[in-house]
């Protein structure tokens, strides 16, 4: 079937969809102060969880959202994803503990899996082929932009009506998606073409895939790539406001890293072909070693504070940058012997890593102690045995090939 929508318009739907997740990250950035010090006084660098227990959500939620579509259909569990997350930010608004909003925060992302996760699955109904890779190009373009403005937008509501109104923002978000997704949008999933769910079928497909060794390692270097995205994204906030005293312009500088970052997947795209996907990932982790290892010395120089920001903020921007050149080839990789099982295994793939990477990224993130300290040496560690692995990787392939 062809979509009843114009290509500009579907487009920009689907890119509304996916950036469901990064502004539930990103606008979310300047209210961690706040929030530590109203919620949790004590220990208020505790306000970081509110970004993991939600990728956490995300991670348990994207296991079944594909698989669910598959049976339901698409639209009913992105209408039922998006009454989860309206209902969990009415309930984070309501809260008046740091530990409900934790709750909270996690049913948020375990609705937010479903626009993110079966809009995908949406553009293969409708789309093959070439036209589809090129309609989620676009539709990803636009999705790496938004996070450049999300912090600002943030801002600009905690500033007009407090911390709590950012929760009333994402409700109007979602509402606004699905509700053009609703009324523009017919079912893309014919009936007939519907599989019933069966938790049997999502053992399988974790067996089978970690019976692969490329596989394998694939998932666990896609993790430890997530863990260091997420613990840049949880640190970065107080370090600019206790390290540098750039609060007030945080918004600004994040929207300038993420604009200039988002130029990784363009660099992947042009070399990925002539250099092959493992080098790429295994030459990109090698580089954050030698960035987040000086930045461990260079933390502990005792630099002007104008120097540190700059290194620092080169920095940030490889951090970004590096999603762009490893979670596409980690994900191929990963789903190129799973071609027969493509829909669970991409679910379960980003499922696994995503929660991993939780649990990576978390303590890393709890240990900021006022410096950059915690933060590059957690990356550094995390590189290191990243490339590691990519080394392993190398020779599996050596093996396997003739």
């Amino acid at each position: 079937m062809k979509s009843p929508l114009s290509r500009a318009e579907f487009i920009a739907l689907i890119a509304m969809m996916f950036a469901t997740i990064a502004f539930s990250i990103d606008a979310m950035l300047p209210a961690l102060p706040e929030i530590g010090s109203e919620l949790s006084p004590d220990a208020p660098n505790r306000a970081q969880l509110i970004l993991t227990s939600f990728v956490l959500g995300i991670g348990v939620g994207t296991f079944f959202t594909g698989p669910l579509s598959d049976a339901f259909g698409r639209r009913r569990v992105i209408v039922w994803g998006s009454v989860l997350y309206v209902g969990a930010a009415a309930l984070a608004y309501f809260s008046t503990s740091l530990e409900v909003v934790l709750a909270a925060r996690v049913l948020q992302g375990l609705g937010a899996a479903a626009p993110r996760i079966v809009s995908l699955a949406v553009v293969r109904d409708l789309y093959s082929g070439r036209e589809m890779a090129r309609i989620v190009s676009v539709a990803m373009m636009i999705f790496t932009i938004f996070p450049a403005f999300a912090p600002l937008i943030g801002a600009g509501v905690i500033a007009l009506a407090g911390w709590r109104s950012i929760f009333l923002a994402f409700i109007l978000f979602s509402i606004v998606s699905v509700g053009w997704m609703w009324l523009r949008l017919p079912e893309s999933l014919a009936v007939e073409d519907r599989r019933p769910f069966r938790a049997p079928l999502l053992v399988h497909a974790v067996r089978e895939m970690f019976a692969h060794p490329a596989v394998r390692l694939s998932i666990v270097v896609q993790s430890l790539c997530l863990g260091i995205l997420f613990s840049m994204l949880s640190m970065v906030h107080p370090i600019y406001e206790v390290v540098f005293d750039r609060a007030e312009s945080f918004p600004y500088w994040f929207g300038a890293v993420a604009l200039v970052s988002g130029s990784g997947s363009l660099v992947n795209a042009a070399l990925v072909v002539r250099i092959g996907m493992r080098r790429m990932v295994t030459w990109s982790l090698g580089a954050q070693i030698v960035m987040a290892g000086a930045m461990v010395p260079i933390g502990m120089a005792g630099l002007p504070n104008d120097w540190l920001f700059g290194l620092f903020l080169f920095w940030q921007a490889y951090v970004f940058f590096m999603a762009g050149t490893t979670m596409g080839n980690l994900n191929a990789i990963a789903m190129e012997p799973m071609g027969h099982i493509a829909g669970m295994a991409a679910s379960t793939i980003s499922g696994i890593a995503t929660i991993a990477a939780v649990v990576i990224a978390a303590p890393i993130g709890l240990m900021f102690n006022g410096s950059i300290l915690p933060l590059s040496l957690g990356i550094f560690c995390l590189s290191g045995l990243g490339f590691l692995l990519m080394l392993g990787m190398a020779r599996v392939e050596a093996r396997v090939l003739p």
